[in-house]
């Protein structure tokens, strides 16, 4: 394997889903191996580590796509506190392999810029839903709440019988939320 020549038409695009689905069978981020991911995207150890670097780029890399696709979900949410929360909840679902990386700051590398700017994307977006009405300690403490609800989702840590869709379950949760000062 180390002897194939590096050819690939979208090196970052296939490592990131390889990345995804190493975490989704090989028991999550700390068996997740730099040579395993390359072996799946079929280029060479080499190739892999001279575009990413360490495990740390990697997923730097993969917490910054998370970053992406979750500020596209937020500004996809434009109903109010309810509506990005159910977001935010149903991308943590959808995307448990992004979610365990994003907000684990010893995963990677924080100090990336690509994933530096996700972050104020996702941030960005996040705002722009909640700030319409709430004040900065009222934000933290619905994302804060919302992000908790996601958490024990994606660990399936909730009770059984709060249903199959992550959002319909977050839902009513979140509606119960009522911030006075």
């Amino acid at each position: 394997m180390t002897d194939r020549p590096y050819h690939h038409g979208d090196l970052r695009r296939a490592a990131l889903a390889a990345t995804v689905d190493a975490i989704k069978q090989d028991g999550g981020t700390a068996a997740l191996r730099m040579r395993e991911v390359a072996r799946r995207v079929g280029v060479s150890h080499a190739a892999f580590n001279h575009h990413f670097g360490t495990k740390p780029g990697l997923l730097a890399a993969l917490a910054a796509e998370g970053y992406d696709l979750l500020a596209e979900a937020l500004t996809a949410a434009d109903g109010g506190l309810v509506d990005a929360g159910v977001a935010y909840v149903r991308f943590a679902a959808e995307y448990p392999a992004h979610f365990e990386v994003m907000f684990h700051r010893a995963l990677h590398n924080a100090d990336d810029p690509q994933l530096i700017a996700a972050q104020e994307r996702a941030g960005q977006a996040l705002t722009a839903v909640l700030s319409t009405s709430l004040t900065k300690t009222t934000e933290l403490a619905a994302w804060s709440i919302v992000h908790g609800f996601a958490d024990l989702w994606v660990g399936g840590a909730l009770p059984a019988g709060i249903g199959a869709d992550a959002g319909n379950a977050a839902r009513p949760v979140i509606r119960r939320l009522s911030f006075t000062p």
